[in-house]
């Protein structure tokens, strides 16, 4: 199980769910109704569809942004499993700000705070990799995770997660030392 380090935006997941449960109390309702016009087949469709939807709500409830598990970093910015990047390659967060990548008009002019990873300029492979635009960006070794689908950010998520980043990597040193003798 991977040590959580940053959360996703709980409220607005959950803020997505209201609409999917009333499609699927419809498309209860339409199940159960004798004198409704319209098929039973359709209640049923619905009422599979709002749960599909909401299973996909829930795992994103529960999925971390950024988690720890055995000497990697995992970023959780791309539909399927993370993205592993080893724990020497991590060097510092640190906050940042861009467009918010909302949808609809917004998007022009919101701004957001986002969390900026920086990944050591020696390891070459890991400069680049195709994430889910609106939940980051990642390109030449600077990891963005994008404010509105995370845990607010300010200066101790940032101070948390450095001091996280410290402590694992000592323990890590520590291990490989004792190993070692």
């Amino acid at each position: 199980m991977p040590e959580i380090w940053l959360r996703p935006n709980r409220r607005v997941l959950l803020l997505a769910a209201i609409p999917v449960l009333i499609l699927g109390v419809l498309g209860w309702l339409q199940m159960r109704s004798d004198a409704s016009p319209l098929p039973t087949w359709l209640g049923t469709a619905t009422l599979i569809g709002a749960g599909v939807l909401l299973i996909g709500l829930i795992r994103q409830i529960i999925q971390p942004r950024i988690a720890y598990r055995e000497g990697s970093v995992l970023f959780y910015l791309k539909s399927g499993g993370p993205i592993a990047v080893p724990l020497d390659v991590v060097e510092a967060f640190f906050q940042g700000e861009s467009l918010a990548h909302l949808p609809g008009e917004a998007r022009h002019h919101a701004k957001s705070v986002n969390l900026i990873a920086r990944l050591s300029q020696r390891e070459t492979d890991w400069h680049q990799r195709d994430v889910k635009k609106a939940l980051g960006q990642w390109t030449e070794g600077y990891v963005t995770v994008r404010g509105p689908w995370c845990e607010p950010i300010d200066t101790e998520v940032i101070r948390r997660l450095n001091r996280r980043l410290t402590e694992v990597k000592r323990e890590a040193q520590a291990q490989s030392a004792g190993s070692g003798n």
